[in-house]
Formats: structure tokens, C-alpha cells, sequence
């Protein structure tokens, strides 16, 4: 009997195996979960049905998460053949890459409104869906990043995106509280995956990581992933409207020894 036997669930955002989604997917199977997938298109399709059939998943479904329609798709799909859910994972975010390229006052109100509606507004629109369907204890889980309180170079309008996310979650997890949903973001230290590639200077971001943790080390998937399975398990039944890290204490320390040290030779 593993902790999540008996649990179902939906994931939204699950993209490949390098991914932070994927790594708590990993995590929540393992522990007997049983978990239903969604992804935005064909060529996306491709990569994440060979995830899902590993999974054993019984449903794999499309989803653009700017159209609720389908967001209400496939919610009753998972009514239909789970009837009701215990946990659901947000794990979809997204800007166009020039704005996450030069200055964040540069951002259009085109890349703007694409990054909210995607990366935040989704949240409300799959919490509202999700809400009549979801058992008591239950939970809804989304990711963010410590972009959203601190700014992060080359993250720019995403880092806005995510600070109206993780105030979304907080107020869903009012909204829903009374009827026992559980509603927590996320917030992984950087992890090398495709998404973040895409971003101006990541490499730069993981080695600032490692200087400036406490234990001296990037976060791992494995790490994350640990971390998702106890905020959507029972174990994590007294938390809601957290922002948790799991980034090796990064965001707990404004400088390491070593940056001060290296801070010193320059002068």
C-alpha cells in the first residue's frame, strides 16, 4: 500500500521526463496514484502519451487551458470515469520569448496578457472546473518560482505572472477551504529542463544556486518531486494557502560566504 493508493488525480502540464511535473507524476505513481494527463496539442501529444501509458493513466486528454471549454472537457471526462478527484496539479506556464529576453520595462501588452492568461488566470479557470468534482481532503497544487517576489534577470514578465498566481492560490484557497480543498503553490529552485532553457542566462541561474545555498547544491527532480507528493498526499492535510520552496534554501539566504568573499577580491 503505497500513500497515494486509492488516489486519482489530473496533471496539467506534463511536457517530457526532464520536467518538474514530470518528477512529481513520477513520485505520486510510484506511491499508487492514479493520474490522468493532459496536453496542449498534437506535437505535445507525442511526448506525453508515452508518459502516460508508462503511468498505466486511463485518461489522456487535449487541453488548451486559454480555452475553458475544454478545461470544462475534461473535467467531466474525469468525472465520468473516476467520479471524484484528489488532487490536481497545475503545471502550465508560459511567455513568448522575446519577453524574457532584455528589459522587463520592454514587456507589450500582447506578451503580457499572453503570460497572465496562460501562467495565472488557468489556475481559476481549472480550480472553478475542478471545484463540484473534487473530494473532501483533497488538493490542488500549482507551480510557481522565487521569480514572483525577488527579480530574477532575464525572468521579467513571468515573474509577474507567478506573483499572480501564488495570490490567486490564496484566494482559492479561502474560496474552496469550506469544502476541504487544499490549495498550495510550489516553488522549485531551478532545475534544467526544456522550459527553463529557454530562459536568457539559466546557466548562470543554476551555478547563483549553488553558490548561494545552504546545502550547497541545486535542486534535484527527485527533491521536487518528493515535495509535490506530500502537499497533494495526506500528509500535508493542515497546509493551504502556502507557497512551499524546495530549492535547497535558496530563497532563505541574501548571500553565501563565498559570494561575500568573491565580493571583497573586487575591491
Amino acid at each position: 500500500m503505497g500513500l497515494m493508493t486509492g488516489k486519482k488525480g489530473v496533471i496539467f502540464g506534463v511536457s517530457n521526463k526532464h520536467g518538474i511535473a514530470y518528477g512529481i507524476a513520477e513520485q505520486l505513481y510510484k506511491e499508487g496514484a492514479d493520474i490522468a494527463f493532459t496536453y496542449a496539442g498534437d506535437a505535445m501529444e507525442k511526448r506525453v502519451r508515452p508518459i502516460a501509458e508508462e503511468m498505466n493513466s486511463k485518461l489522456i486528454m487535449t487541453c488548451d487551458v486559454t480555452k475553458e471549454n475544454e478545461i470544462e472537457s475534461v473535467f467531466k471526462e474525469c468525472e465520468r470515469v473516476y467520479g471524484k478527484l484528489d488532487f490536481v496539479i497545475h503545471a502550465v506556464a508560459f511567455a513568448p520569448k522575446d519577453a524574457l529576453m532584455g528589459r522587463f520595462i520592454d514587456t507589450t501588452k500582447e506578451e503580457w496578457d499572453i503570460a497572465m492568461g496562460v501562467s495565472a488566470y488557468s489556475l481559476i479557470s481549472v480550480a472553478k472546473y475542478a471545484e463540484t468534482i473534487m473530494s473532501e481532503d483533497s488538493s490542488i497544487l500549482a507551480l510557481t518560482y522565487l521569480g514572483s517576489v525577488l527579480s530574477v534577470p532575464s525572468y521579467n514578465v513571468m515573474g509577474v505572472a507567478k506573483a499572480a498566481l501564488e495570490s490567486s492560490m490564496r484566494f482559492l484557497a479561502v474560496d474552496l477551504g469550506k469544502k476541504g480543498i487544499r490549495v498550495n503553490c510550489l516553488s522549485s529552485g531551478p532545475v534544467k529542463t526544456l522550459a527553463s532553457m529557454g530562459i536568457n542566462g539559466f546557466s548562470r541561474m543554476l551555478k547563483a544556486a549553488t553558490l548561494r545555498s545552504p546545502l550547497k547544491r541545486n535542486v534535484a527532480l527527485e527533491d521536487v518531486g518528493k515535495a509535490g507528493l506530500y502537499l497533494v498526499s495526506d500528509l500535508s492535510s493542515g497546509t493551504t494557502g502556502e507557497v512551499v520552496y524546495c530549492d535547497c534554501g535558496c530563497h532563505s539566504a541574501y548571500a553565501s560566504a563565498e559570494e561575500m568573499e568573491i565580493l571583497s577580491d573586487t575591491n
